[in-house]
């Protein structure tokens, strides 16, 4: 078969079929909404694929996941994707990762790399892997027509076989595997809704059999001949460089083989974690002092008087000064939100070999592409010389999106020219984690005589996470043709634009400019503060500061206008049907209008997250200072729904993820020094702490959009709304417990 040019191809061409390399059927497709377009074309002899499909001989059917699966779903829902279309059972198909590679570029605008994060990983893939699912299944059917003499469209495909039911022949993919690598074809129509066997179904989670009997791999279980364990002694507060350090006493101790200084503190490696961890106590280390300013009630002042400057205007309409001049009454608040750690439940780790120009990792990681371009840059060696394993994710939360811990296992491999695991501790993670940016913002609302909401500010002050991330993050976009010193100076100037505000980071007003409400005459604007806390994308990302703002805020004007929460809310969303669907699915579950004991209060919100429309009801009690969230109704609308079931999961898991925070989790700093260390002082949620939570799905055929962080950002507004019921006290800071006992 001839490859055709880049030029032959069209919008539903399969770019290229051959015989795999163990001898079957490889299906590598490029369709738009699976790779942006530059990254095309022929490579080594065959089209970049960013979907593949492998059919063996031997009746093997392998999909290789592109997305990967940190308890998200993906290995199910892709499955289920790929099933649809192909015309086999989903449990089936044997579920391979991919490797770091261009292919497997996310084309999200914000993304444009190989990631998983966002909540793009089912709108992504959607179309694309039905779409080389489809073209598969008519290959297959091309090859037994042939075999056959018969017209391809007698041909049917089920159950992982091709067929002919006028003469009853059957074939089963494997047969005619490499008979179909020599077809080609026309990437056929996609099955319509009506016809789905699999997607929309509840199908168990592929993933579930390993993890629960022990076999699947972690990052944190890699082990390899002669791997040794490495851990980092990091500086004690942010900015703080190493001085100098004596590693003797440590180097005495059994098994431990080196102790050496790396970028990021004072390396001990050993035959085993527990080895390097008691001889890391032993090792003298001097730090200079570092960011000693860095104070958290000095911050928040920052802030607070950041506020007091115009910002970025990134949303006008109408003129809010002219309806504030003119309203009856015009109300203020400030919000705070604190800066947050992921805690992921494994700590952060990577194992790398270094050897003969060659680097070999296994990692938990969010982003191959991240981390493929750093170590491009660390090691010198060329793209294909660096090979990637991903492994099963003990929770990203965006955390792995970042990729210190990569590059330390091969900093650390580099200088040894042994395999090496690097391992964080539980300390190591809270205290030096890329944090969700600390957030202070302005509200401003007007109101007329008769309690219409007629102008609405938002000032959000808060870090750029762009603006920290941009060099890396932009070397890692452009194409890898380019040279690394070009790649370089456009990602340093990129970053300069971002994190001074010149350009606002999109992520940084989400949940925020894009408000629904129809107020005619609004305002947003993003005012960029540089300090130097590391921070990163924490899950739900802009959203998780600015949906308490506005919600919380919202239920403030709603009393001071006399009118109930849930009816104002409505009635501004009459032009945005989703919008309102899920509102009015949520308080009717809820029983909105019902009574409650005593003590008890009901607090509602709602947003669009990743184009996501959803609700929330919560129910909670408030004893004094004491506050109990003991029942949460979720109405979501998140397009067609692949598995029900992943759904009701991921909102499941968002309220507890976002209650946890919402009402214990805060870093606070002082003197350049996270205060917090450990599960003590950075409580997650405990079991007996999680409210029974109600989740109800709104049918949809509109194309899917994201679930895995809608649920988390609408947490902290519904309960801070219960407690202004329940109280008459407004919630504008949280933690909610710092700001209860701060009440008066």
């Amino acid at each position: 078969m001839s490859e055709p040019s880049p030029s032959d191809v069209g919008r539903r061409d399969v770019l290229r079929f051959g015989a795999a390399a163990a001898g079957g059927l490889l299906v590598q497709i490029a369709v738009p909404g699976c790779a942006p377009p530059r990254f095309g074309g022929v490579r080594g002899g065959v089209f970049v694929p960013n979907a593949w499909l492998i059919i063996s001989p031997d009746d093997r059917v392998t999909f290789v996941l592109d997305r990967v699966e940190m308890g998200q779903g993906t290995t199910t829902s892709h499955a289920q994707m790929v099933a649809e279309e192909l015309e086999i059972d989903p449990a089936r198909l044997v579920i391979a990762t991919a490797p770091a590679g261009r292919a497997y570029d996310n084309p999200d605008p914000l993304l444009l790399m190989q990631v998983t994060g966002g909540s793009t990983s089912v709108r992504t893939s959607y179309e694309p892997l039905r779409a080389a699912a489809a073209t598969t299944r008519e290959l297959l059917k091309a090859a037994a027509a042939r075999r056959w003499g018969v017209a391809v469209t007698s041909c049917v495909a089920d159950n992982g076989a091709i067929t002919h039911p006028s003469s009853g022949r059957t074939a089963r993919y494997g047969e005619l595997a490499i008979a179909a690598a020599n077809e080609r074809v026309a990437v056929p129509a996609l099955k319509p809704a009506s016809a789905f066997k699999w997607i929309g179904k509840s199908v168990p989670r592929l993933d579930a059999p390993a993890k629960v009997d022990g076999s699947t791999i972690y990052g944190i279980d890699v082990k390899l001949p002669g791997l040794l364990t490495a851990v980092i002694l990091r500086a004690p507060a942010i900015g703080a460089k190493l001085k100098g350090f004596d590693g003797s006493a440590a180097l005495r101790e059994p098994g431990v083989s080196h102790v050496l200084a790396v970028p990021t503190g004072v390396a001990v490696v050993a035959s085993s974690y527990w080895r390097a961890r008691r001889a890391s106590a032993l090792v003298k280390v001097e730090w200079t002092e570092g960011a000693i300013a860095l104070d958290t009630e000095r911050l928040r002042a920052a802030f607070h008087a950041r506020l007091r400057e115009p910002g970025k205007v990134l949303r006008a309409d109408g003129s809010v000064a002219r309806a504030e001049g003119e309203a009856a009454t015009v109300l203020e608040a400030i919000y705070e939100t604190p800066y947050l750690a992921h805690a992921t439940l494994e700590p952060q780790n990577a194992t790398a070999i270094v050897k003969d120009g060659r680097c070999e990792v296994w990692a938990p990681s969010q982003s191959f592409g991240l981390a493929r371009e750093g170590i491009r840059r660390l090691t010198g060696f060329a793209y294909h010389d660096i090979v990637m394993h991903q492994t099963a994710i003990g929770g990203g939360y965006g955390r792995r999106l970042a990729q210190d811990y990569v590059l330390e296992a091969v900093t650390i491999a580099l200088r040894i020219k042994k395999p090496v695991k690097i391992v964080w501790s539980r300390e190591d993670d809270t205290t030096h984690d890329v944090y969700r940016p600390m957030s202070v913002t302005q509200m401003r609302a007007g109101l007329s005589r008769d309690g219409t909401l007629t102008s609405w500010f938002e000032r959000m002050a808060c870090q750029s996470i762009i603006g920290q991330i941009a060099e890396e993050w932009g070397q890692s976009i452009v194409p890898n043709s380019l040279p690394l010193a070009m790649k370089s100076l456009a990602a340093r100037g990129a970053a300069t634009l971002y994190s001074g505000g010149a350009i606002t980071d999109p992520s940084s007003l989400e949940g925020g400019r894009d408000i629904a409400y129809a107020i005619p005459n609004i305002e947003a604007e993003f005012a960029a503060i540089n300090v130097s806390v590391p921070v990163g994308w924490w899950r739900s990302i802009g959203t998780s500061n600015n949906v308490f703002a506005v919600e919380a805020f919202f239920d403030e004007v709603a009393r001071a206008a006399k009118k109930d929460p849930f009816e104002m809310r409505r009635d501004l969303l009459a032009h945005a049907p989703r919008a309102r669907r899920v509102l009015e699915l949520a308080a009717e579950k809820a029983g909105w209008t019902t009574a409650l004991k005593p003590g008890v209060a009901r607090g509602i919100a709602q947003t669009t997250v990743f184009g996501t429309s959803i609700a929330q009801v919560a129910e909670v009690t408030v004893e004094g200072r004491h506050v109990r969230c003991h029942r949460v109704v979720v109405a979501v609308d998140c397009g067609k729904v692949i598995n029900p079931d992943l759904v009701r999961a991921q909102i499941e898991g968002g309220v507890g993820f976002g209650l946890g925070a919402a009402m214990s989790q805060e870093i606070t700093l002082a003197k350049g020094r996270v205060e917090q260390s450990n599960f003590h002082d950075y409580p997650s949620l405990r079991m007996h702490e999680m409210p029974v939570v109600e989740v109800h799905i709104v049918p949809s055929e509109e194309p899917p959009t994201g679930i895995g962080e809608p649920g988390v950002p609408l947490v902290a507004p519904t309960i801070a709304n219960a407690i202004l019921r329940a109280t008459g006290r407004p919630v504008r800071r949280l933690p909610i417990r710092r700001a209860m006992e701060e009440a008066k």
